[in-house]
């Protein structure tokens, strides 16, 4: 039995369908909500029965909206992990690793750290009422690796700097017209729809299926580097007072005053 507080996982019929089940608080991940993730992908990745994995999330509210703000403004940081390490980069690398595709169904907001997760996933359908954005800049924070370098690959460099360079919300459609989300269905059918690809992936040979991953994922593993050296900087960078000010009007419902440090 999986001890599994944060997430939720299922496998049916060749597709394993792993859930971020924390709706109270948008499906923010902590640093334990990312422990469990990855392993649940390992687990997804080490079973004969399943062919295709789905990342979503609980409720109709939210995808994923990243780091656990309330917690960070709690503790200084995201929590206790099995290792003592933030591991979501070690998240990210198993979404991109995993030799199996990987679907995002974007129910909701995708924001943020769970922005960067659906842009890592394979393929991504969102139901008519999702909203996608980054929110780094308003919080204290960035992902300058496959957040970043990889966005502009898929998006184009104007494109991926107006979304990290703004923080806007964009539509489930802006994204499909981009070429960020693969189909928009209405809410109600988003689940059917993941279904439906997931039998068609699944009629393939997954050995053929495993190498077309890793070729794609050749052309941008330089991002992978970059990422590490830009998280190093990161958890500094968090312990500022500039990256608390950020932390600090999330939290108080407030727009950030960023001004004092335009200087730096």
């Amino acid at each position: 039995m999986d001890d599994f507080t944060d997430i939720t996982y299922k496998a049916d019929n060749g597709l394993a369908w792993i859930t971020i089940n924390r709706p109270e608080r948008y499906n923010s991940f902590r640093a334990r909500t990312v422990d469990e993730l990855v392993k649940a992908f390992k687990k997804a990745w080490n079973s004969d029965e399943v062919g295709v994995i789905c990342l979503t999330g609980a409720g109709e509210k939210a995808f994923c909206t990243g780091g656990d703000q309330k917690q960070r403004a709690e503790t200084g940081d995201y929590g206790p992990s099995d290792s003592g390490l933030f591991e979501i980069d070690a998240l990210h690398h198993v979404i991109r690793d995993v030799p199996k595709p990987v679907i995002a169904a974007v129910n909701g907001f995708a924001i943020g750290g769970g922005h960067v997760l659906h842009v890592l996933c394979d393929l991504t359908i969102a139901a008519d009422t999702a909203k996608f954005g980054q929110n780094g800049p308003r919080v204290g924070s960035f992902d300058a690796g496959f957040g970043t370098g990889y966005l502009a690959r898929v998006l184009g460099e104007k494109r991926a700097r107006e979304v990290w360079f703004l923080c806007r919300r964009y539509t489930a459609a802006q994204m499909e017209n981009w070429g960020l989300v693969n189909k928009v269905v209405p809410a109600a059918d988003l689940h059917a729809e993941v279904r439906a690809w997931a039998d068609e992936i699944l009629a393939l040979s997954p050995t053929a299926l495993k190498v077309l991953k890793q070729s794609f994922n050749t052309d941008t593993e330089q991002f992978a580097a970059v990422g590490q050296m830009a998280y190093s900087y990161l958890k500094t960078f968090g312990e500022s007072a500039e990256a608390n000010e950020g932390i600090t009007a999330f939290n108080e419902k407030r727009t950030p005053d960023f001004s004092a440090f335009r200087g730096n």
